[in-house]
């Protein structure tokens, strides 16, 4: 199955990229005129097998089009370059409302008090199966790529973290050494992100990162990618535990 797997994929990369998906690109992701040729063309063959492989849904009455699929995509696939990946074993749907969406939750009080009700969403990820996000904020995190705001960024680093099913972080490393280092500069800089907000102190990434470890890898990776200058002056430590895990130095470019 694996080697079956691995001669698909090589078989889908190996195919021809459309040139309106090019054009789509070109136009509409910004990040990508940052890349390096080499990285170009990395980029489109993971974008060949990303859509080959996965389905997108319109809901709220949008229409799927090449160019929600291709931005999705483009956006999507920058986080898996220069590294060996599974594309997203978990995810096998992305789920696409036209704008913000009202998305049901649950709250647990104090005393037992369970409080339901809805929440304005501009994204967000389920552990397996799909990832929902707004086309407009998709589109407009594809055009600005300084402000460290990027739904698809955020949602598919929680991909990333929750490939083994835990969410918690852990699975963004795969060697002991690696993990130990990586916990040790998350939790602090995570503690330091709390402390700041408790201060009322003004910060980089801001009280949403404070949710919980997830949410503060999500947001730094956003940073890491839109505002990689930025995150590595503030939190230099955790700028370069990402740059090892990414494979890559947008500072530098």
């Amino acid at each position: 199955m694996f080697l079956f797997k691995k001669w698909r994929r090589k078989r889908i990369a190996g195919g021809l990229f459309p040139p309106e998906w090019l054009g789509i690109i070109e136009k509409d992701v910004l990040f990508y005129r940052k890349l390096s040729p080499l990285d170009k063309e990395e980029l489109k063959r993971h974008i060949l097998i990303f859509l080959a492989e996965k389905s997108f849904v319109g809901c709220g009455g949008l229409e799927i089009t090449d160019e929600i699929r291709v931005t999705i995509a483009a956006q999507a696939c920058v986080l898996l370059l220069h590294r060996e990946t599974d594309y997203y074993p978990g995810l096998r749907s992305v789920l696409v409302y036209p704008a913000a969406y009202l998305a049901k939750e649950t709250r647990y009080l104090a005393g037992g008090i369970v409080e339901e009700g809805f929440d304005v969403r501009l994204g967000e990820s389920w552990h397996h199966g799909s990832v929902v996000l707004s086309w407009d904020d998709v589109r407009r995190g594809a055009t600005d790529i300084h402000d460290g705001q990027n739904v698809v960024f955020h949602e598919f680093a929680h991909q990333l973290d929750s490939s083994s099913g835990k969410g918690d972080s852990s699975a963004v490393l795969q060697h002991r050494s690696a993990f130990i280092a990586w916990a040790r500069v998350l939790h602090k800089n995570y503690l330091k992100l709390q402390q700041d907000l408790s201060g009322n102190r003004p910060t980089l990434l801001g009280s949403y990162a404070g949710q919980n470890p997830a949410e503060f890898f999500a947001v730094a990776t956003e940073h890491f990618f839109e505002r990689p200058k930025d995150l590595q002056k503030t939190y230099p430590d955790l700028y370069r535990e990402l740059k090892n895990f990414y494979h890559q130095d947008p500072a530098s470019l």
